[in-house]
């Protein structure tokens, strides 16, 4: 082996190791999160879960009641003075969130990671009825895991961690074929990975 490739070598080597040592701490956390929710939900009809509802009730001031009139927009967001009383009186936070507003009625869903919940508002007489729903830490995990109703942050994250999971992978991919020669089993353990699955799905996953 010439100098020239010595050095080559040498040279991916340490570049290779350092991106695949990053991206291996960056997803460290990331990978024990989606691995152990993958087997959650993977059996998610054998894990119980008792949800909990919680129910509140109660009629808005007249005041207020009166302030509120049907926007051009049917799809939205509450007036502030009506999130307000929400905040202080249901101890909830709407946003902007868009409500779904009719004549009789204004309808606003919450959904969460873990759960759910809605709010309603009769436009005549001022009831509200509030419900939150909560199914527990696992559904709360698998909602992470799936991204659902987790907003804007948390779908940044996962578009990242899946990056940085990628340059884990591929950096590992190039490690492998530097070191192979000096190990006999790599290729035979990497077709392995790839046949198994594929085996899988045709002898086993039907449409």
């Amino acid at each position: 082996m010439t100098d020239t490739t010595t050095g080559q070598r040498s040279f991916w080597l340490r570049h290779l190791h350092r991106w695949h040592w990053i991206s291996s701490a960056l997803c460290l956390i990331g990978m024990l999160l989606f691995a152990f929710t993958g087997i959650t939900l993977n059996h998610a009809a054998q894990i119980e879960a008792r949800p909990a509802i919680t129910e509140r009730e109660a009629v808005l001031p007249p005041t207020l009641l009166a302030s509120l009139t049907v926007p051009d927009d049917t799809a939205a967001p509450l007036p502030a003075a009506l999130r307000d009383y929400l905040a202080q009186e249901i101890g909830i936070d709407p946003g902007r969130r868009p409500a779904e507003w009719s004549d009789s009625e204004i309808y606003l869903p919450l959904p969460r990671p873990g759960g759910d919940a809605w709010l309603s508002i009769d436009l005549s007489s001022g009831e509200l009825l509030y419900e939150h729903t909560d199914r527990g830490w696992i559904a709360w995990l698998n909602d992470l895991h799936k991204g659902r109703n987790t907003g804007t942050a948390w779908a940044w994250f996962i578009d990242v961690f899946a990056v940085a999971c990628l340059v884990f992978c591929i950096t590992g991919l190039f490690l492998l074929h530097l070191h192979g020669r000096q190990r006999p089993a790599t290729w035979p353990l990497v077709g392995f990975g790839l046949v198994a699955p594929l085996l899988l799905i045709i002898l086993f996953i039907h449409s």
